[in-house]
């Protein structure tokens, strides 16, 4: 007898539907076909030591089950359930006149439970583009599959509700999310608040000012003196998530297997902050099914190096083509995928080995080589990518021991969004440009021309402080931002200023470390 049921394989952020077509005859063979790894043949002996647990032994018999289209590489356990279902099916112990009518996708523990599975959110988009009337999961993936809407997701603990569903002897109720209530409630609450940063304001404002234009940047300074500590505030001050984007993004968390029972839209925008130990494929992606790295899971976030000078010289290059595209290509030799990576880049690093190069209340006990060895690490193309390079100095006693909190972050992120406001209205024309960290050079000259007086300072500026030429449109673009935090139409002198003040790394005795 003849069986089909339908599952979905999933390549990148794209699932493909799967038909599992399962054939008994007499005789004592299995044999399983269509491009499928380790973790799917195994699913042989997951379903027939769990099928005699629920109550259905079965006869050995000649089975052989292709998964169709057979060019496509199947890849996990989630093809245990349509299996398990198909042999049922092809059996006859279960009614098969409603087999059509769903998608199926879910691990078979050995008990009949099913277990949770990656990707449950691009199989349940897939699953409505064929027009499937529902889609059935483990009770963990429910609520993930549940944000797509006109599609009737159904959440089983094991295979015998899956059967009574099947069957039309089943009473349970498709999963209900209300999207956009749980996305608009979670959007503003944070565990981290920059009200409890005392003093460093000309670092807070530097954040300000990278959140307000999207700009990459670097914080340097001594241990202690609340680098890391700012970072993670970050988010808190970007702008909030838009539906569009918190669907891409939980996409990816989705595939990446990152999402949690409870989590039916990432709400808030993502920070990722990976070891130093970190690889190149853990950054950027791949593995031999071409998972996504570090840099997507950020995408519509922060992407945080703490210390980046003890990351591999070697994994930190890899980072400059993402910073540059916005998109990350993983390629095999069978398949090549993409994955979107927009995402600001955050950076801490110490000026020296021992932390205290320059610092005013301790000695410093590198020498001139370690030092230019040291920070030699952040090679010139990749500091290129960073917009705004910000000194740090720990903060003194008399200000730690103010009980007086500093300016919240809801207050902060009130100008970040009037300035991204301004900046969409702007770039409305413009395809693929969000923000002022996005512009090209000939968009400078359009939105970013300062007129004489500006021109004339930030002339000197660069001659006076030896900055370097690739400074120069990197000032132009901070100083946009700090214009549109100024609600000014015109670059002016103040904001050249305070952009020039941001490029510490292109100084004169900066480079002499090597940087």
């Amino acid at each position: 007898m003849l069986a089909k049921t339908y599952c979905a394989a999933v390549v990148g952020l794209e699932a493909t539907t799967i038909t599992v077509e399962v054939n008994m005859t007499r005789g004592v063979n299995y044999n399983l076909s269509g491009m499928a790894d380790t973790a799917v043949k195994e699913s042989y002996s997951r379903i027939f030591a769990a099928l005699p647990n629920v109550g259905y032994k079965l006869t050995l018999s000649n089975l052989t089950i292709n998964l169709s289209p057979a060019d496509i590489k199947k890849e996990g356990s989630s093809y245990d359930l349509p299996i398990a279902i198909g042999v049922l099916a092809a059996y006859g112990k279960i009614d098969t006149k409603d087999l059509d009518k769903y998608m199926l996708v879910g691990e078979l523990g050995l008990d009949g439970r099913l277990k949770p599975i990656r990707a449950a959110l691009p199989i349940s988009i897939r699953a409505r583009k064929e027009k499937f009337k529902g889609l059935i999961v483990p009770r963990d993936n429910a609520r993930e599959a549940a944000v797509v809407n006109n599609l009737e997701v159904y959440g089983m603990d094991d295979i015998t509700q899956v059967i009574s569903l099947l069957e039309g002897k089943s009473d349970v109720q498709p999963t209900v999310v209300d999207t956009r209530k749980e996305f608009y409630e979670q959007q503003y609450k944070f565990d981290l608040d920059f009200a409890d940063v005392k003093g460093q304001e000309n670092v807070k404002r530097a954040l300000e000012v990278a959140a307000a234009g999207g700009h990459n940047i670097i914080m340097i300074g001594p241990p202690g003196s609340g680098k890391s500590m700012m970072a993670k505030r970050l988010p808190s001050i970007l702008p909030p998530l838009s539906l569009a984007e918190s669907l891409e993004t939980t996409q990816i968390h989705s595939v990446a297997g990152k999402l949690s029972r409870e989590t039916s839209l990432i709400s808030q925008r993502p920070f990722r902050a990976p070891h130093h130990t970190i690889s190149q494929v853990g950054l950027c992606g791949g593995t031999a099914s071409a998972q996504p790295g570090e840099v997507s899971l950020a995408h519509n976030g922060v992407l945080f190096l703490d210390e980046l000078t003890e990351f591999s010289k070697q994994t930190l290059e890899v980072l400059r083509q993402p910073l540059e595209d916005r998109v990350i290509t993983v390629a095999r030799a069978k398949f090549t995928v993409q994955y979107p990576c927009s995402f600001m880049f955050v950076a801490s690093t110490n000026p020296c080995p021992c932390g205290y190069y320059g610092d005013p209340t301790h000695t410093c006990i590198c020498t001139p080589g370690q030092i230019q060895r040291y920070m030699g690490k952040i090679s010139g193309p990749l500091l290129d990518r960073i917009d705004i390079q910000c000194e740090i100095q720990a903060v003194p006693f008399a200000q730690l021991s103010q009980m007086k909190p500093g300016e919240p972050s809801e207050k902060i992120r009130e100008r970040v969004i009037a300035a991204r406001k301004i900046q969409e209205e702007r770039f409305k024309n413009h395809k693929g440009i969000h923000c002022n960290a996005q512009m090209t050079e000939r968009m400078l000259h359009l939105y970013a021309e300062p007129d004489e007086k500006s021109t004339e300072l930030l002339r000197m500026g660069m001659e006076r402080l030896k900055l370097s030429a690739r400074a120069y449109g990197r000032i132009l673009k901070v100083a946009r931002t700090i214009a549109d935090l100024d609600n000014s139409e015109q670059v002016k002198a103040s904001h050249i200023a305070e952009a020039i003040g941001y490029r510490n790394l292109d100084r004169g005795d900066w480079a002499e470390r090597g940087v």
